[in-house]
């Protein structure tokens, strides 16, 4: 790696170690600024990780701008609304009405999509704006700065070299170790199921075409749709202690998910009985972090703050952090400068967002039918009087625009 002789222009390239969906979003935002970017993948390809997520309008703002909304039409699916229900008698708490209020309320669309859907709508994206743009089977070891360039090493060899390295490689993110130090994510005592299934195999036990929360004792489950309604997406997270490996792919036994959620309703009960595979994974968190940059070195996503699924927001607010820094770096030249601007105008929102997700899973999760009935009784009452309570503690979040005041066109 060689520094830039003195007084000539740089260009501006950024290597993105991960092509998961904030790696692919930032990749995109920058283009749309006139980057060079590459786009370092450890995985041989592109594979169908993960499954079901819910893209709330602050995220569906992102995804507009990028230009791939339009392009995931097709096999995106639209709530009638987010709705809680008692996870034995499938008794509705609260119905918090999505498809006919998010637009006119908080700018966009409320939407549930396949995960690898998104991905691949990312991929093509960037692969029209720049050819090539991807490098997949690269398992990056590090990195090393110059005062005018980084590098990303693999193994000790430099595989690239360019004005900015962004971190967006999860919660594991080697490039957060190099950056911060060796430290173990924190596991928080609660393990996910996940299956799929066709909606046809379900029949009369198919879920309600919301985003239900099914709530029990120290447990909860959560049922969307995907492929244009074609899939039920299931996520069971029980909290439960002595396993705890992280990722996605670890096998799961149908009998002990069943076991897990023995004495629930009906739908959820079909749905574990219906799925071919079922896959579990450890869910973990970091505190929030000091910093998220060092030198020409930044992080993005769950990289820099992995949170609890329980308010749906870890994918949309790595696309909040993909635009918010493209932003940063197209305003300041000096991308030191630009990370630590990006890091204080996201911090306390994430931060906020993470705290949410972890008193909305004790909520889901509450021991017994008091704690339930005191807890949610007053939910209820507002969800029948006063509707738009409950519409209101949500425009935070949903009503939050990170693209507000962007001038970029989606056809650059």
């Amino acid at each position: 790696m060689t520094d830039c002789p003195s007084g000539q222009s740089m260009s501006r390239r950024a290597l993105i170690v991960g092509g998961g969906i904030g790696g692919l979003s930032a990749a995109i935002a920058l283009v749309l600024r006139g980057w060079e970017v590459r786009v370092l993948e450890r995985a041989p390809e592109l594979t169908e990780v993960g499954a079901g997520l819910q893209i709330s309008p602050n995220g569906a703002k992102v995804l507009r701008a990028l230009g791939v909304l339009e392009a995931l039409q097709p096999v995106l699916f639209e709530p009638e609304s987010v709705d809680l229900r008692l996870g034995y008698s499938g008794r509705r708490v609260f119905s918090i009405p999505m498809r006919r209020i998010a637009r006119e309320r908080w700018g966009a669309g409320y939407f549930q999509v396949h995960r690898a859907d998104l991905v691949e709508a990312l991929r093509a994206r960037l692969e029209e704006m720049q050819p090539g743009a991807i490098s997949l089977g690269r398992a990056i070891t590090g990195y090393l700065q110059a005062d005018r360039e980084i590098a990303a090493l693999a193994d000790g060899v430099e595989v690239g070299s360019a004005d900015l390295l962004i971190g967006a490689d999860g919660i594991r993110s080697v490039v957060r170790e190099q950056m911060l130090g060796a430290e173990h994510p924190r596991f928080t005592g609660n393990v996910a199921w996940r299956a799929v299934v066709p909606v046809e195999r379900l029949g009369v036990e198919a879920p309600p075409p919301s985003g239900t929360i099914w709530a029990g004792s120290k447990r909860h489950a959560v049922t969307t749709y995907l492929r244009a309604g074609s899939l039920v997406n299931f996520v069971g997270i029980v909290e439960q202690s002595g396993w705890n490996e992280e990722g996605w792919h670890h096998s799961g036994d149908p009998q002990a998910a069943l076991a897990a959620f023995e004495g629930w309703h009906p739908t959820v009960r079909r749905i574990l009985s219906e799925a071919e595979t079922i896959h579990r994974w450890a869910l973990f968190d970091r505190p929030p972090l000091a910093r998220w940059s060092d030198g020409r070195t930044v992080l993005l996503g769950d990289a820099c703050h992995p949170m609890l699924p329980s308010m749906a927001q870890g994918a949309v607010q790595a696309l909040e952090d993909a635009w918010v820094l493209a932003e940063h770096l197209e305003r300041d030249p000096d991308p030191t400068v630009a990370a630590n601007a990006y890091f204080e105008a996201r911090i306390a929102r994430v931060t906020a967002i993470q705290k949410r997700s972890a008193a909305n899973s004790r909520l889901f999760h509450l021991p017994n039918a008091v704690m339930r009935t005191v807890a949610y009784l007053p939910l209820g009452v507002a969800d029948r009087v006063f509707p738009s309570v409950l519409h209101g503690l949500q425009d935070r979040i949903y009503g939050h625009d990170v693209t507000a005041g962007s001038d970029l066109s989606i056809d650059r």
